[in-house]
């Protein structure tokens, strides 16, 4: 009782804010003797703190939350729209510039994406509400109907009896929470990229992609052999737009995007993506231009509309499908719905196909190419198929890059589409692509690689998926990119090809006949594989660079071309990136360094002034000097040391090109024929 009498006494001393030294006692058997210490008076408000640093306590005041959930509601913040939206005076709205409350914009946002999601069956928007369905406290009871938006239901569903959870422009932090969370096959990779599967398809489905042919697209697009269109009536389009809404509206939640194309701000176009897939929104979220907040509050009716139902099959019994995969474009409605397949790049390139139709329409080039510029402000384009050396040239460290892929060439300059860009990732390395490899980081997407089990290490080398392994990323990543990523009119239009015949110059200088010719032609040659028992070359054509994306007739772009080329002064440049002194096989590839000092040349002017020479059959002009290059390699034929071999392997190719050019030859261009007859002429003369 009396060591307890004395604690009680010290108790109450502590309590007073004077010291205390407990004097010593002897120890009761079976009972440790109190420990001496000696505390210094102690504000209320303030911790406690020992004298001589003997022991500090670094609490703090509790927590607000009552509860562990509101502990995690405080650990984020909401984000606020930073302007109002503007409304037209009226006489309700007298104000011009009265604003409306942050309510009726999220009613006036969900009723512009129920609107998207709504059937045409039944004339009817699903209800829909913001939010992770997984989270209950945002889900809204039946009587808090101000939330959603509603159509009268004229057919009721059972997809009309639930809300649909709009996960709407998430940032890429919260996609990966949602795609490891909720996706099977998504992983966080060592450099922090999200790595994931785009299931069975792992490349584009060009037969199965089809186009709407109404009374406008009859005479506007291009049909018929050679062309990438495959003609759908209306209704079979409605069918499975109807099928994919219908998938998407029995989900509990769907993704939207609201993005644009075009950096040029006067002529750009507002897409809205509709998708079941983390991985599909953050992908477009990369290749699309991201939208500021301002721009996303005011953004209003998209200009056009993905619905990517891409893990639910078409009906393979409808009119015009020939698989369990659709990909179908309507231009008038203005709509684009993906059945039977989840490789992301339907989506970009389907959206490339409708801006090769629009901005046509609007006087403007729509273009397959790379586009970079000089400090001086000397901006070039380059075309080139698979394997050409497009990226790779491109890609330069002492120029600004303007975009890789996609771009478009108007009045106002030249633009890139997108916002970002999507690199083959097969054999990537830290030497051979520094730039891409680094821009695989947090934010960047995947497709379809490996990596090791323990550390998430991606071994680009391994093809056990797919042989096109892809990285999806902002342009931004890339640290020479120019933001906004546009530029001022091209001064060069250089047409990369990779000649396995060994018979095309490195460099000529061509006449604008000879650009459009090149231009509408799209040659390169796939290089000879034991795999599948090939032996020699293949020529391959892609009219324009692009035939699987292009809507017109090929000739009409490159009209488009010429006259630009011709009101801004560009020159066109054929470059052969491929072999010299015989075929694959037989010479030799030619070095990069050389191909570096032929574009350096380029850019620079030395070549607009150097002096030419005409080769036979092609009658390209090559230049006799190229500052860093060899000399006996600038024309073909004096690299080659059988020169019998070098005139066959000659007229092989150009019977080869003349084949290819015999569907464009009979279009005519113009009121007369004119055009036509000098785009033939410029080819090869056998």
């Amino acid at each position: 009782m009396a060591a307890d009498g004395q604690a009680s006494n010290m108790d109450n001393n502590l309590a007073n804010g004077s010291s205390v030294a407990a004097s010593a006692q002897p120890p009761r058997p079976g009972v440790l003797p109190r420990i001496q210490t000696r505390i210094t008076t102690m504000a209320a408000s303030k911790p406690y703190k020992a004298e001589n640093n003997i022991c500090h306590d670094d609490s703090s005041r509790p927590v607000k939350a009552q509860t562990i959930d509101e502990l995690h509601s405080l650990q984020k913040k909401r984000s606020a729209p930073t302007t109002p939206i503007k409304q037209e005076v009226t006489a309700q709205s007298p104000t011009a510039f009265s604003t409306i409350s942050e309510e009726e914009r999220q009613r006036l946002q969900l009723q512009s994406i129920s609107a998207s999601l709504a059937s045409l069956t039944r004339e009817s928007g699903p209800k829909v509400v913001k939010g992770d369905p997984k989270r209950k406290s945002e889900t809204p009871k039946a009587h808090e109907q101000h939330h959603q938006y509603f159509t009268p239901n004229i057919s009721t569903s059972d997809s009309a009896l639930k809300f649909t959870h709009i996960l709407y422009n998430l940032s890429p932090a919260e996609l990966y929470e949602q795609a490891i969370k909720y996706e099977h096959g998504s992983f966080i990779t060592s450099s922090g990229a999200l790595a994931t599967l785009s299931g069975a398809k792992t490349g584009r489905s060009p037969r199965d992609k089809r186009v709407v042919i109404d009374e406008n697209t009859t005479d506007e697009l291009w049909w018929g052999k050679g062309s990438p269109n495959i003609e759908m009536d209306e209704h079979t389009f409605l069918v499975n737009r109807e099928r994919a809404v219908d998938y998407l509206n029995s989900l509990d939640k769907v993704f939207v995007n609201d993005q644009f194309l075009n950096w040029d701000s006067e002529n750009r176009i507002k897409v809205r993506i509709v998708s079941a897939r983390a991985y599909h929104s953050l992908f477009m979220h990369n290749m699309c231009i991201r939208p500021t907040p301002e721009e996303l509050e005011n953004f209003g009716t998209p200009d056009f509309t993905i619905y990517n139902a891409g893990q639910f099959p078409c009906n393979r019994y409808t009119h015009y499908m020939t698989s369990s995969t659709s990909i179908d474009i309507n231009l008038a409605r203005k709509e684009m719905v993906i059945l039977g397949t989840q490789y992301a790049g339907e989506m970009k390139k389907g959206l490339f196909s409708v801006m090769h139709y629009l901005m046509p329409k609007r006087g403007i080039l729509s273009l397959h190419s790379g586009c970079n510029m000089g400090k001086d402000g000397d901006v070039a384009l380059f075309f080139g198929l698979s394997g050409t050396g497009k990226t790779t040239l491109s890609t330069d460290h002492n120029r600004l890059l303007i975009g890789d892929d996609e771009h478009c060439w108007s009045d106002n300059g030249v633009s890139n589409i997108e916002g970002g860009c999507y690199a083959k990732c097969v054999d990537l390395s830290h030497d051979k692509e520094p730039d891409i490899f680094n821009a695989i980081k947090f934010g960047a997407v995947l497709e379809n690689v490996v990596f090791d089990e323990h550390t998430r290490e991606v071994d680009y080398s391994d093809k056990s998926v797919t042989e096109n392994t892809r990285a999806s990323y902002p342009i931004e990543y890339i640290p020479n990119a120019k933001i906004p990523c546009v530029g001022p009119h091209p001064k060069n239009v250089i047409l990369l090809a990779c000649d396995a015949f060994g018979v095309l110059p490195p460099v000529s200088k061509l006449t604008m006949a000879q650009t459009m010719y090149h231009f509408i032609t799209g040659y390169t040659a796939l290089v000879a594989g034991t795999e599948d028992g090939i032996k020699e070359p293949q020529a391959t054509f892609s009219a324009c660079f692009g035939a699987a994306f292009i809507m017109l007739h090929p000739t009409k772009y490159a009209a488009m071309l010429a006259e630009k080329m011709k009101k801004y002064g560009a020159t066109g440049w054929l470059v052969n990136t491929g072999w010299c002194g015989g075929r694959y096989g037989v010479g030799s590839r030619i070095k990069l360094p050389y191909t570096r000092n032929i574009i350096n040349a380029i850019h620079s002017g030395v070549l607009l002034n150097a002096e030419y020479t005409k080769t036979e059959i092609f009658g390209l002009e090559i230049p006799t000097v190229v500052e860093g290059v060899p000399s006996e390699i600038l024309n073909p034929m004096n690299a080659w040391e059988n020169k019998k071999l070098y005139k066959e392997t000659l007229l092989k190719l150009a019977g080869l090109f003349k084949q290819n050019f015999e569907v464009f030859s009979k279009y005519k261009i113009g009121s007369d024929n004119k055009l036509t007859e000098e785009i033939l002429a410029a080819g090869p003369n056998i």
